[in-house]
């Protein structure tokens, strides 16, 4: 197999929840060595797991993307179970020190001045109080590159406001665009776009960085802002609120011109019965096509829906319609049905769906990786290929501190003796200390 592309270049993190874990499994995708910087002097929550030491029975009442360990279960180690983190955790490496005490500090200088870049999305006020920044970074490697993620950046008003993804939705407005047109904003679930955008945007920055860096010999500091990062998405409701004065609002699934919405489908006991189907109708070509496949009943030919403006304003009666169709098809037969045809549709599909997607599983979406504390299960890969260095699952998700010994011994060329001293001083561990929660 031919070198990835960042092999050799070396990466450490201190990142929490999604967006930084996130960005940096691209990274060692591709091929980086990158480290996990994991304090034992704090828990992260929401990173490995909402707690340290939960219960059995917390676990019971957790949602399941926050506490759905296997089997329900937090095992002897828990941190190293938890779904929130481990899929993004492929291909990395993680070490412990304990950043409270003062040589937990040197022995982070020491890893920065054999790195190349340091990536971290913590909230600002943190960092200050640990005093790390790019110029102290500098002062330990000249030609380093720093990441930060700051979720609305580190000057303005808001630079020590703490956030999630849900968080960022609020502030961006996305939230009110989001849900039906009978129901507030109290209604909407949680989503996390900017973590996802900012994961993959921050990769791509690094990169950047790295390129820059082999053409002048120079660092630099790199920020990245979620918020400002996410808001791009949006283009289109900002440019028609400044050019039209219109500001958006929650439509459910319709759309301005066209017959759009999501309809029940016929489900069965091994599926369950939520199943859906999105279609949609755009022209007064396809609405033709549409009622041929049905089988031309007289509500699809009726003459105030021939064309886009009659259909618009009748788009509740047609819905009412439609879905009287589609309940009577499983959401792969529909599909099926309009597709071939040219009316655009597509099953709504869960988890369970995607893993058995045929499509997907062609394409590798999910790989098999092994953990000793989780077990053998499918991830999702990288979402890309390459024909020369194609990303693969090369390690399954790391576990808390399992390369303490690599990183100090070979890494950083501490002694035998100096190493049994940092453990014994609470630097070196796979597990979190009591009285975690």
């Amino acid at each position: 197999m031919s070198k990835l592309p960042l092999e050799g270049i070396r990466i450490l993190e201190m990142t929490v929840v999604w967006a930084g874990p996130y960005c940096t499994s691209f990274l060692a995708d591709l091929g980086a060595e990158v480290i996990r910087v994991e304090s034992l002097a704090t828990f992260a929550p929401l990173t490995r797991g909402v707690r340290a030491h939960p219960t059995a029975a917390s676990l019971e009442v957790q949602p399941v993307f926050m506490g759905g360990y296997p089997d329900r279960q937090p095992g002897d180690r828990p941190w190293n179970r938890c779904p929130i983190f481990n899929p993004h955790a492929r291909n990395k490496l993680s070490m412990t020190l304990d950043l409270s005490q003062p040589k937990g500090m040197e022995i982070f200088k020491d890893l920065v001045k054999v790195s190349d870049v340091f990536v971290e999305n913590n909230v600002v006020d943190r960092m200050d109080q640990l005093g790390i920044d790019y110029a102290m970074l500098k002062k330990l490697r000249e030609d380093i590159i720093m990441l930060r993620m700051p979720a609305y950046g580190s000057t303005g008003p808001y630079r020590d406001y703490r956030a999630l993804g849900v968080h960022i939705e609020g502030v961006i407005g996305h939230t009110l665009l989001r849900g039906y047109t009978d129901m507030d904003a109290s209604a909407n679930n949680a989503v996390y776009v900017a973590d996802a955008a900012g994961g993959s945007q921050g990769a791509f920055a690094v990169l950047a960085g790295l390129h820059y860096r082999r053409r002048t010999g120079k660092g630099q500091y790199i920020e990245l802002g979620q918020a400002e990062d996410a808001m791009p998405m949006m283009g289109q409701f900002f440019m028609d609120y400044a050019m039209n004065g219109r500001n958006a609002a929650t439509s459910g699934n319709r759309h301005p011109t066209a017959v759009q919405g999501c309809y029940p489908c016929k489900g069965s006991e091994q599926q369950g019965h939520d199943r859906w189907v999105s279609i949609t109708i755009n022209s007064d070509e396809e609405w033709r096509s549409f009622s041929e496949a049905l089988g031309r009943p007289d509500w699809a030919v009726d003459p105030r829906f021939a064309h886009a403006p009659g259909r618009l304003e009748h788009h509740d009666e047609i819905d009412a319609h439609i879905g009287r169709w589609t309940e009577q098809m499983d959401n792969f037969e529909v599909m099926r049905a309009l597709q071939v045809v040219g009316v655009a549709a597509g099953p709504v599909m869960d988890q369970r769906d995607a893993y058995n997607d045929p499509h997907l599983r062609e394409r590798g979406m999910f790989q098999e990786a092994s953990q000793e504390d989780t077990g053998t299960h499918m991830y999702p890969s990288a979402p890309y290929t390459m024909s020369e260095t194609p990303p693969d699952i090369r390690r399954g998700p790391v576990r808390l501190g399992e390369d303490n010994e690599y990183v100090y011994r070979t890494v950083l060329g501490y002694s035998e003796s100096e190493y049994a001293r940092l453990v014994a001083e609470g630097h070196i561990s796979m597990d979190y200390p009591e009285p975690f929660e």
